[in-house]
C-alpha cells in the first residue's frame, strides 16, 4: 500500500480544524459573524432584485400598444372597484368605532401597513423563507406578521439595515394558533415537510372529533388571535384531510396552503402602531 504524504491530507485537516473552531466559538460571536456576512451580501441581493425589476420593465415596454391599452382599461376598472371598496371600508371602520364607544369595548391592536418587495426566495427541505427589500430603515421589527391578499405569509425572524428575512408558514419551525372558520375552539397549526417544487402544506393538530373534513367538505383555517402575533381572521389555509389521533381525543390532519407562497413578489408587513 503506497504511503500517503501529509500534504495530501492537509485540506481535510484544515476543514476539520475550521469546523472545530466554529463549534467552540461562543454563540454571540457566531451571531455577529452571520449578521455581518448578511450585511455584506445584502447589497448584492438587493441589486440583483432591482435589475430583475428593470428587465421586467423593459420587457413590458416592448409589448404592442394595443396590449397596454387593454391593460390600462382593465386597471381603470379595478381602480374604480377598489375606490368603492375603500369607501365602504371607511364607513365600516367608523361604525365599528361608534359601537366600541357605545358598548365600551376595547379596540383591536392597530397596525400600519408596510409594503415590501421580495428580493430573494430561499426554499429547502429544512426552511422556507424569503428576503424582503426593507429592514430597520423602515422600522420593521423582529416578529412582525407578514401577509398578502391570500392570507398569512409568515413572520419576520431577522431584521438588518436594508433587508429582512421572513420565515414562511410552510416552514416546520412556524407554529400558529388557529380556528376553523365559524368555530371558536383553538387548534394548533405547524408548517409541514415541503420539498422545493411541491405545493406547500401544513399540519393541524387538536382538531375536535365533531369537525368532519372530506374531499367535498374542506374547512378554512384562520388565525385565532391568540399569542398576540397575528390578528384574528387571517387565512392560514384549507384543511383537506383529518384522521383520529392515537389518543382518540382529537384529530390531526393536513392543511393545503396557498400555492402563491412560492412565487410572491410583494408582501405587506404589519407593524404595530407605536413601534419605532
Amino acid at each position: 500500500m503506497p504511503f500517503k504524504r501529509f500534504d495530501q491530507n492537509r485540506p481535510f485537516l484544515t476543514l476539520a480544524l475550521v469546523a472545530l473552531v466554529w463549534v467552540l466559538l461562543p454563540t454571540v460571536v457566531k451571531s455577529w459573524g452571520r449578521a455581518s456576512f448578511f450585511e455584506l451580501t445584502a447589497p448584492i441581493t438587493l441589486a440583483v432584485s432591482r435589475v430583475r425589476d428593470l428587465q421586467d420593465f423593459w420587457a413590458l415596454r416592448l409589448r404592442p400598444k394595443t396590449e397596454l391599452i387593454e391593460a390600462g382599461r382593465d386597471l381603470a376598472r379595478l381602480n374604480a372597484s377598489y375606490e368603492f371598496a375603500v369607501q365602504q371600508n371607511l364607513e365600516l371602520q367608523a361604525e365599528i368605532a361608534r359601537l366600541e364607544g357605545v358598548l365600551r369595548l376595547p379596540s383591536y391592536t392597530e397596525y400600519r401597513y408596510e409594503h415590501a418587495r421580495v428580493a430573494r426566495r430561499d426554499f429547502s427541505g429544512w426552511w422556507q423563507q424569503i428576503v424582503i427589500r426593507k429592514g430597520r430603515n423602515f422600522g420593521i421589527p423582529v416578529g412582525a406578521p407578514v401577509v398578502f391578499s391570500g392570507g398569512v405569509v409568515g413572520r419576520v425572524t431577522e431584521v438588518h439595515a436594508t433587508a429582512a428575512i421572513v420565515e414562511l408558514i410552510s416552514s416546520q419551525t412556524v407554529k400558529v394558533a388557529g380556528v376553523v372558520e365559524g368555530d371558536t375552539r383553538p387548534l394548533s397549526f405547524q408548517g409541514g415537510v415541503n420539498p422545493t417544487f411541491a405545493p406547500p402544506t401544513g399540519i393541524v393538530e387538536f382538531v375536535p372529533l365533531d369537525i368532519i373534513v372530506g374531499p367535498n367538505a374542506t374547512k378554512r383555517l384562520i388565525t385565532s388571535g391568540f399569542g398576540g402575533v397575528f390578528p384574528p381572521g387571517l387565512t392560514l389555509g384549507t384543511i383537506v384531510r383529518v384522521e383520529s389521533g392515537s389518543d382518540g381525543l382529537f384529530k390531526s390532519g393536513t392543511v393545503r396552503l396557498d400555492e402563491r407562497l412560492g412565487s410572491l413578489t410583494e408582501v405587506t408587513v404589519l407593524v404595530p402602531v407605536g413601534q419605532p
